[in-house]
């Protein structure tokens, strides 16, 4: 049995991600068996005009996280899509790090849904939360004929089986 670990995560940034994404420059600072903890190097590339940093580097972090999180719940990577991330900013966060816990809170056959808290470095009071679902891909699943792809179903206009 293969475990995802630190070092499965560390790798699954590295090559899974958008080069815009990897750009970002995240690490690895903790994985366990239902969520991952990533960091977010402070940068002044990632902030807006005020030099706080801006809501999209912070929502790429968080649904980062929760697919690391999620492979480590599954202990593997499987393909997903993220269907739902809803974020509450809080606080902003200027000039630190940015800390990403995210927890797996059901995982499904098909589905996933986590919670993410997003924390500036040093500050135990969370910048922003976040809630997600993901459409979990995995392995192609064996095709389901439906009525009309049936021989001796009536064709429908503009429908084809």
């Amino acid at each position: 049995m293969t475990t995802f670990d630190h070092a499965s995560a560390s790798d699954l940034l590295r090559t899974v991600f958008a080069p815009w994404i990897q750009a970002l420059r995240l690490s690895v600072e903790e994985v366990h068996s239902g969520g991952a903890t990533l960091r977010m190097p402070f940068s002044d590339d990632l902030t807006r005009d005020n030099g706080v940093v801006c809501g999209q580097a912070l929502m790429a972090l968080a649904d980062t996280a929760m697919v690391c999180a999620v492979s480590a719940a599954s202990n593997r990577y499987l393909p997903m899509t993220t269907v739902d991330q809803t974020t509450h900013f809080l606080r902003p966060i200027a000039g630190r790090d940015t800390l990403a816990e995210a927890e797996v809170v059901r995982l499904g056959r098909t589905m996933a849904f986590g919670h993410i808290r997003l924390f500036a470095d040093g500050d135990d009071r969370p910048a922003a939360t976040v809630q997600t679902a993901y459409a979990l891909l995995g392995e192609p699943q064996k095709p389901v004929k439906n009525r009309l792809s049936r021989p001796d179903s009536p064709s429908l206009p503009g429908v084809t089986g």
